[in-house]
């Protein structure tokens, strides 16, 4: 028997349940006095829940900024542009970040809050990136954080990075430190209700493929296999009704619950190849994040299943029925997430989603990454090629 060695990194402070966003206040008190507020929808702001929030920070005594709205994911312009912003108020002690949005929003957030304390004026996000950069670190603590999600797919408010893109040149890399886990996070299903049911799919459908990718990445650790299992149990019987009933409070918060947990699983044990995909799709095709990983997630456990047959089976009596083992749980597992895939609408082929097989070969090269490597198949250029051309 292998013995045991692991770290474990989570938020300090996790409020999760439906209405518990009349807490906002007392809990961002808890950071500071002064609050910068980034803001990734624009139904909150809308239907008055963003000033709901920003009157319960006043009662605190809280002073609210709003520096940042973002609809699309994060580009280094973004960033470098409101870590600027954020400049100009000169941020100090007292002062945090508080991101109320997707995973735009909060990864958004994140990344301002670790270069604004870390970078010289003038400097960019980009030279602190994984594989892009100057290979700078986060040295400095960044600005403290609190993370409310409005959308259940990407768990970004419980991991230590946020991921940011750029397509001239084009890549989606990472910036990445355990100091990034933002401080507070409080998660309210019933935000969530708004969200479209298309965004509803892609997004569920992101949460279900980091709980696989993260349950049979080879860095896999026991605490988030446990979570990864957990969150998939809540999710893979609750998205078809999130989708199909947007305000269906059990679907809502189960979802809720396994894109969060989802996020502490990747943070700790990483992902795998429909990620690693995922990303290029993104930066080459402007596939939608979410949608890429639905696209590739079928697919990705079948390549992996004779190298983590072990995983797959589990995965499959978790999701299909406890009495099966062996192969045939292996194949209900697969066939069972192909299904939801039907169900909620997601297509079956690359060609489907805009891609062209002039494009495989760069999203062959771009797919490299720290996702990548946590997949359980070392896979070549050449064997990723094939793939990918087949799904075409």
């Amino acid at each position: 028997m292998n013995s045991l060695s692991y770290n474990l990194l989570t938020p300090a402070q996790i409020c999760f349940g439906w209405g518990r966003r009349a807490e906002v206040g007392e809990l961002a008190r808890a950071l500071g006095q002064r609050a910068f507020l980034i803001v990734g929808s624009q139904t909150l702001s809308r239907n008055g829940m963003l000033a709901d929030i920003q009157q319960r920070l006043a009662a605190q005594e809280i002073e609210s900024i709003h520096v940042a709205d973002i609809s699309h994911e994060p580009e280094v312009a973004d960033v470098d542009r409101l870590v600027e912003q954020l400049r100009q108020h000169q941020p100090a002690a007292g002062d945090f970040v508080m991101a109320v949005g997707g995973g735009a929003a909060i990864d958004l957030a994140k990344a301002a809050a670790a270069i604004v304390t870390n970078a010289s004026a003038g400097d960019s996000v980009k030279d602190y990136l994984e594989g892009v950069g100057q290979g700078l670190k986060i040295t400095a603590p960044p600005l403290p954080m609190l993370a409310m999600p409005t959308t259940a797919g990407t768990g970004s408010e419980a991991t230590k990075n946020a991921v940011i893109s750029s397509y001239d040149p084009a890549f989606k890399k990472s910036l990445r430190s355990d100091a990034m886990v933002p401080d507070i996070v409080l998660v309210d299903p019933e935000l969530t209700v708004t969200v479209p049911a298309t965004t509803t799919a892609y997004t569920g459908m992101d949460a279900i493929t980091q709980c696989i990718e993260s349950y049979i990445s080879r860095r896999r650790q026991p605490i988030p296999q446990a979570l990864a299992i957990e969150g998939l149990k809540r999710a893979v019987p609750a998205i078809t009704a999130a989708v199909a009933h947007g305000d269906s409070r059990p679907a809502r918060e189960a979802m809720a619950h396994a894109a969060m947990l989802s996020g502490m699983a990747l943070a700790n044990s990483g992902l795998g190849m429909a990620h690693g995909v995922a990303a290029a799709l993104g930066v080459h095709c402007r596939v939608p994040h979410g949608l890429a990983c639905a696209v590739m997630l079928p697919v990705a456990m079948r390549t992996n299943r004779a190298v983590a047959h072990d995983e797959l089976e589990i995965i499959g009596r978790t999701i299909v029925d406890d009495e099966l083992r062996g192969v045939a749980a292996v194949d209900a597992g697969i066939a069972r997430i192909q299904a939801i895939c039907d169900e909620v609408k997601i297509p079956h082929t690359l060609t489907e989603i805009g891609v062209s097989a002039e494009q495989i070969p760069e999203i062959v090269k771009s797919s490299r990454g720290n996702s990548m490597n946590g997949n359980p198949l070392e896979l070549s250029d050449a064997e990723l090629t094939r793939i990918l051309e087949g799904m075409l």
